[in-house]
């Protein structure tokens, strides 16, 4: 039903490609995420028309992503939790309508995110190839037992603003899962908003400012972590306040 209401509302908005959003890849970039329900997203998707664009993938507005993480004993997911202003997420990525996948990894200093990344033929899901592991240790600071840890997928709204160079994504339908543990946060809304600098004028922005919804700094990855490993292999005590709001929202947005 969410799908159905959420295309009814993309159609509206006028479309772009792959090509047409080049101008703002913003590989180097602030990000400022936030998280609500599927009842404001659908709420709020009608008042950004005027100011956006849709991205436009195989003839559909709101392609499926996958993700699968790496990490060596959640160090880089410890990063998070305690602060650390210099780290970094290894993942693979595939583009599912498009059949494209990429290793990417995400180097997050200082409030800035750095994103590089290479074509991949394929996902692996134990033993990472040589040329993998070559481009991962050029990057990475030290070298990492890196093990995959959790399949991630969502749908995804890509919104370019028409004026500025900003980028924003509206991802739904989340599901994190690991061997035989599944969690779907079905009503949850991840927002993040892509620019150069923050700008708290943006249309967006300015939206969330209205509605009282402030910046929320917490990566899916961590959301996952927390919702497929038990605390006695991984702590989320920082993250204990961003925990009640995503359960509250997931429990209350109907």
């Amino acid at each position: 039903m969410l799908n159905q209401t959420i295309d009814g509302l993309v159609s509206q908005f006028e479309g772009i490609t792959l090509e047409e959003m080049d101008r703002v890849k913003l590989m180097n970039r602030v990000d400022t995420k936030f998280a609500f329900s599927h009842v404001d997203f659908l709420a709020f998707l009608p008042k950004l028309i005027s100011d956006y664009s849709i991205l436009e993938i195989a003839e559909s507005r709101s392609p499926r992503y996958e993700s699968l993480y790496f990490d060596d004993q959640f160090k880089m997911y410890k990063d998070h939790h305690n602060g650390r202003q210099n780290r970094y997420k290894v993942r693979y990525r595939k583009y599912v309508e498009s059949d494209l996948s990429f290793l990417e990894i995400k180097h997050k200093i200082k409030n800035r995110t750095n994103k590089r990344r290479i074509k991949v033929e394929t996902i692996p899901t134990t033993e990472l190839p040589l040329e993998h592991l070559e481009f991962i240790n050029k990057i990475l600071p030290t070298r990492l037992d890196l093990q995959p840890t959790m399949w991630n997928g969502f749908n995804r709204l890509t919104l370019v603003n028409k004026t500025e160079n900003e980028r924003l994504t509206l991802d739904f339908n989340l599901v994190f899962h690991w061997n035989d543990h599944k969690v779907e946060l079905d009503n949850l809304i991840i927002a993040e908003l892509k620019q150069e600098s923050v700008n708290r004028n943006s249309a967006f922005y300015a939206l969330m400012k209205k509605h009282l919804i402030r910046p929320y700094r917490l990566s899916k990855y961590c959301i996952g972590s927390m919702q497929l490993y038990d605390k006695s292999i991984i702590k989320s005590n920082r993250f204990k306040k961003k925990l009640l709001k995503i359960n509250k929202i997931q429990t209350h947005a109907a």
